[in-house]
């Protein structure tokens, strides 16, 4: 079963290459191995979350993380109207299993890289708080919980509207560190899987 995954925006070109070359030593500080694959992308283990500012956390459960390049970003179907400009790069982060310590890790990891790369966090959906069986789950209610949520919280958050086909659009959330950081703070933190 595949885990949560986040978008990293960067606003300025960089070799995927490159970026790699960067991080990639980093990484290698806290995680082990850290794989190169053929493709470029980069898989790799978290052994220590205090880089991440993380205190000890239970290995049960967790999986591989990984690290790849966004083939399509920037997307021609999404509004990018909420920025100074359009971003030229993408990034994916992603954890290869579900469940709390793996959103929490990929929350941190991601926070980290976000400030590394100067980059925005693609959350790739809409987030919101505790959902209940009985809550109203049509998409004025979705909207309205996800603004709700974001409201409550320091930092920037944006709706970025995509295409859904056939003619819908709908909306993702892309956020800033400082978003982010509280986020994570908050009693209902999740990702979007």
């Amino acid at each position: 079963m595949s885990g949560p995954a986040v978008g990293l925006w960067l606003f300025e070109p960089c070799g995927f290459a490159d970026i790699l070359a960067d991080v990639v030593p980093w990484l290698e500080t806290f995680c082990e191995p850290v794989e190169a694959k053929a493709s470029g992308d980069a898989d790799f283990w978290v052994r220590d979350g205090s880089t991440l500012g993380l205190q000890a956390f239970d290995p049960a459960g967790v999986g591989v993380f990984f690290l790849s390049e966004d083939e399509e970003m920037p997307a021609e179907d999404e509004d990018y109207s909420a920025f100074s400009r359009p971003p030229v790069q993408g990034l994916i982060a992603g954890a290869g299993c579900s469940g709390p310590v793996n959103h929490v890790l990929l929350g941190h990891l991601t926070l980290a890289l976000a400030r590394r790369l100067d980059a925005l966090v693609d959350f790739d959906g809409l987030l919101s708080g505790h959902r209940t069986a009985g809550d109203d789950t049509s998409d004025e209610a979705v909207l309205a919980r996800a603004r709700a949520l974001a409201s409550d919280l320091p930092g920037r958050l944006a709706e970025v509207s995509y295409d859904t086909g056939g003619g819908g659009r709908w909306f993702r959330h892309v956020g800033d560190v400082e978003f982010l950081e509280a986020w994570l703070q908050h009693p209902d933190f999740h990702l979007i899987k």
